[in-house]
């Protein structure tokens, strides 16, 4: 099976879950559970070329240019953590339907862990590193999902928001640290980076690449100082714990420090960072893990303490340290889902998870107990279970690294935390299942149905199979997936029970009768912990958020008090700090160009757009003037465009000055005349002085850029060499527009449209609401002409808007090779149509409207899309346009292409939005009294008594 496919699986399995809710709970699990099932079994297809140590591919480039394409890539490694991921995803599955009440939606649960579930396959599969970053950012934000997935509990929101915050700050981290490392190689493939380890070493960026990797590799995966949010997270229901922090998330961060392994070990800064990290995190999390009185939390800060056991390991940088850390990934993944569903059984059965209210409940549960039994001992360390063959592999290790000039500081903390290990794992059978029944448990205590512990007792089996023969049953996997990790041949291990009398066994027994004796001295240790002061990583968790959070309130009240003139001050310092920068920092080079002499015209121009825009500064606390004002700067830019030989340029700016300065006159109705004095004088000169240098500073930038050479070609020689040849047309503004930035303008009549039915639907609100009857009383603040409806612009309008419509149709087929186009087209036919509702009035043009402006953005919008999808079929991207020439007798020869339906798109959308949007304004306008039946409100002929009726004329039935 592809592995696009066994990647988008879970995906797109993650849609029936909460499709099949009302389908049943049953339903909503099999869904799940197939999807899974079919992602595992093409995972397995491609088990025999793993083993034969071949990496299985799957490439798809997408943004080349940019590094990023979506490539898989499969080998040992990649195999182990999938295989961990869709098989404890089943078994997940199956517990999670049984141990989810009917008041959970079960639906939802399924779909957030598939969306999980996916993201984990991605990470562990992805063979980009930028591909992987993506995924790293959807188990966040689907772990957040799953660990607040009970929202009427405080715990999970909190506990949910924890983890997003720690893991997600490391991922921005990792980020920096990725786009470092495909920095350093000059690509962002893995399988290109897992290359070159000399290159990436000997880097001077080695150091902060590796620093910012290990912070989103430490807070994944709950390394010293970050594990406090793993045991916030156990507030998640037991099957998102089970998954999450036994063989999924939490080993997220683990796989990473693996599959990096080849390019980042080896050096000492690895060692004593990853090292040393770990062999903290092992002892610091066994310790606190024993005096834990929550089932769970007991078990999640065992769950810290493993995985620090496993990070210590790869820190080792040795090659039976890498063969012993997945050995253990492999056996703790078994023991540990085990165990937490377990404990949600007991959680389940008894109301309770309190270890103080437990105890002898061997005699009523006892299949929970084996199971619970088997794996805590296997969590122990003890023979013949996996978890002793991987801790032995474990503590020989230990006894061959130095740590500074010590050679017992490593494996003396390291038997310090195994011997804290067996006490935690012996306390949780002791204190839940050992000593007499009681008679104070929350709820009766008893067995659960088999659909609760058959997913455990599974894994249990796997414990015992694995201990009893290792090398038969994991021996193949644990092969090929070190090798995958340390990018090279292994030294021969074999996986056994017995490998003699030796340090590291004396270590485990020595680990093993102080776990016990520990846990007959619980009680007075408890005590004595519970007196001892020490630091609450919640509580500096929770300072540290608040004093951000005050920080970044202090900072936005201070910018962001609502003044638009604030947030353009601000940015313009802020633009004029950076060009100052630059300007004593940078280079410039001699000008190149002579300035040329300027006609008489162009200099009027100038003087009025200057004198227009001074005025405006002056006067605008006046709108209607100062909207008049904004007309003639328009005006006045058309025709610098047009006198500058851009005149497809100059038609778009004169149209849309028209469209919006009527439109603005519609909303103006609406406001106040004058502008209210806010700022006093003092801001106003600074407000000035600050402009007034911009706009200098602004000048002569263009003036220097426009008297010297670009550094590098222009754009436009491509366009004007490929206009014809490429797009068909000799317009290139047009070309441009449909052809080569065709996907551009796809996206401006898709927002146009948006923006227009956003109009729509605030006027839908608004006139729904008691602004209503506030705009039917309003009365005018101006003397009101009694003529609304002239006749002179009446029969004006009549007359204009065919030839409108036909200048219209004119500059639309022209466009592709003269200056036009569907742009300028749908505002000229836009402004036709406006002319009526100005003439008429809103109500009788919209009697006569036949077609929903709805409609028409709607049928431009996919017409547009329609001729872009069209060049699929031609093998060729989105939005390729197509061209030929016709001959028809007796026409002359034309032109016929795609890009013509493509306009076609855009002027039907340009159309109907402006008319949505100023039929929209228009019925705020609207009042008692405004409605005429009649197009104009003078006509003498309406006024004259009617004909006498002539008496030699028979008379009519209407007469009689």
């Amino acid at each position: 099976m592809s592995l696009f496919l066994i990647v988008a699986l879970p995906f797109l399995g993650a849609v029936f879950p909460a499709l099949l809710i009302r389908a049943g709970r049953n339903a909503c699990a099999w869904s799940a559970g197939v999807t899974t099932l079919l992602a595992f079994i093409g995972l397995m297809i491609n088990l025999p070329a793993v083993m034969r140590g071949e990496a299985v591919t799957a490439r798809l480039e997408w943004l080349p240019w940019l590094g990023l394409n979506a490539n898989f890539f499969l080998d040992g490694l990649g195999f182990l953590f999938a295989a961990l991921i869709l098989g404890i995803g089943l078994l997940i599955i199956l517990y999670a339907r049984f141990y989810l009440s009917r008041e959970d939606p079960m639906g939802q649960f399924y779909t957030y862990l598939l969306l999980f579930q996916g993201a984990m396959v991605g990470i562990v599969l992805s063979d980009n590193i930028l591909l992987l970053l993506v995924f790293w950012e959807l188990t966040s934000l689907s772990s957040f999902l799953l660990i607040g997935y009970w929202k009427h509990l405080p715990e999970g929101r909190q506990g949910a928001r924890m983890a997003l915050a720690v893991t997600g700050s490391g991922g921005l981290a990792m980020i920096a640290g990725m786009l470092i490392l495909g920095h350093i190689v000059g690509s962002y493939d893995l399988s290109v980076i897992l290359q070159n380890k000399e290159m990436i070493q000997s880097s001077q960026l080695y150091l902060p690449a590796l620093i910012l990797i290990l912070l989103g590799c430490f807070t994944k995966s709950a390394q010293f100082p970050f594990h406090f949010w793993l045991p916030h997270a156990m507030a998640a229901p037991t099957p998102v714990s089970a998954y999450l922090h036994s063989a999924t998330m939490v080993k997220a961060g683990i796989f990473l420090m693996a599959r990096m392994w080849p390019v980042l070990a080896g050096t000492p800064e690895w060692f004593y960072i990853v090292a040393t990290t770990g062999l903290i995190t092992m002892v610091l999390g066994a310790i606190i893990a024993l005096f834990k009185d929550d089932l769970k939390a007991l078990l999640a800060f065992s769950t810290v303490s493993h995985l620090g056991l496993v990070t210590m390991l790869l820190g080792f940088g040795t090659e039976i340290a890498a063969i012993a850390a997945i050995f253990h990934i492999i056996n703790h993944a078994t023991f540990k889902a085990a165990l937490f569903m377990s404990a949600g059984i007991v959680d389940h059965e008894t109301g309770t998870r309190d270890i103080k209210r437990l105890g002898g409940l061997r005699h009523l549960m006892p299949v929970t107990f084996t199971i619970a039994l088997i794996a805590s001992l296997s969590m122990a360390g003890l023979p013949p279970l996996n978890g002793f063959l991987s801790k032995e592999m474990m503590l020989e290790e230990t006894l061959h690294t130095v740590w500074g000039h010590s050679h017992l500081l490593v494996p003396g903390l390291a038997l310090l935390a195994a011997l804290f290990s067996a006490a935690y794992s012996f306390r949780f059978i002791a204190h839940v299942f050992l000593g007499p029944k009681r008679s104070d448990y929350p709820a009766h205590p008893h067995d659960p149905p088999v659909g609760l512990w058959l997913a455990p007792a599974f894994l249990v089996v796997l414990v015992v199979t694995i201990g009893l023969n290792a090398q038969a049953m994991v021996g193949p996997l644990v092969k090929v997936a070190a090798s995958a990790v340390t990018g090279g041949e292994l030294p021969y291990v074999k996986l056994k029970l017995w490998h003699g009398f030796n340090t590291a066994l004396l270590m485990s027994t020595i680990a093993t009768i102080g776990g016990l004796i520990l846990l007959v001295m619980h009680g007075g240790l408890e005590r004595a912990w519970n007196a001892m002061p020490r630091p609450e990583a919640k509580t500096i968790f929770d300072a540290v958020i608040g004093a951000l959070t005050r920080l970044s309130r202090a900072v936005t009240d201070t910018l962001h008090n609502g003044a638009i003139s604030r947030y353009a001050m601000i940015f313009v310092v802020f633009t004029l700090a950076i060009a100052v920068y630059a300007y004593f920092t940078g280079t410039m080079e001699m000008p190149t160009r002579d300035v040329q002499d300027a006609p008489l015209l162009p200099i009027v121009a100038w003087f009025c757009l200057i004198a227009a825009t001074a005025m405006l500064t002056f006067l605008h606390r006046n709108r209607q003037l100062a909207l008049v004002l904004i007309g003639v700067v328009g005006l006045i830019v058309s025709l610098s465009f047009n006198f500058l030989s851009a005149p497809d340029l100059a038609m778009t700016q004169i149209s849309v000055e028209v469209v919006t300065i009527i439109l603005l006159l519609l909303c103006l109705n609406f406001l106040p005349k004058t502008t209210p004095v806010d700022s006093s004088l003092t801001i106003r000169v600074r407000d000035a002085v600050i402009a007034g240098v911009a706009g200098v500073g602004s000048a002569a930038l263009i003036y220097a850029v426009m008297i010297r050479d670009f550094s590098f070609p222009t754009i436009s020689e491509f366009h004007l060499a490929n206009s014809y040849k490429g797009g068909g047309g000799t317009n290139v503004v047009n070309v441009i527009l449909v052809d080569f930035r065709g996907f551009d303008t796809f996206g401006e009549i898709i927002v146009l449209g948006i923006a227009a039915l956003v109009i729509f639907a605030l006027t839908e609100a608004v006139l729904a609401s008691n602004v209503r009857a506030y705009l039917l009383n309003r009365k005018p603040e101006w003397p009101q002409s009694g003529d609304t409806h002239p006749l002179m612009m009446v029969v004006a309008t009549r007359v204009l808007m065919p030839i409108a419509l036909m200048v219209a149709t004119y500059i639309f087929f022209r466009g592709h090779n003269l200056p036009g186009g569907g742009f300028i087209a749908g505002l000229v036919a836009a402004i036709a149509f406006v002319m009526q509702y100005m003439a008429s009035g809103f109500t009788w043009a919209a009697e006569r409207q036949r077609i929903f402006y709805h409609g028409i953005i709607g049928s431009g919008v996919l017409i547009a899309a329609a001729t872009g999808m069209g060049a699929w079929f031609n093998g060729l991207p989105f939005l390729t346009s197509a061209f030929g020439y016709v001959h028809l007798e007796p026409l002359e020869e034309f032109e016929l292409a795609t890009a013509a339906l493509f306009d076609l798109g855009v002027f039907l959308a340009v159309l109907g939005a402006v008319m949505l949007a100023l039929e929209s304004l228009s019925r705020f306008a609207w009042q008692p009294g405004m409605v005429t039946e009649h197009a104009m409100d003078i006509n003498p002929k309406r006024d004259d008594p009617p004909p006498e009726p002539d008496p030699d004329e028979p008379a009519t039935e209407e007469g009689k």
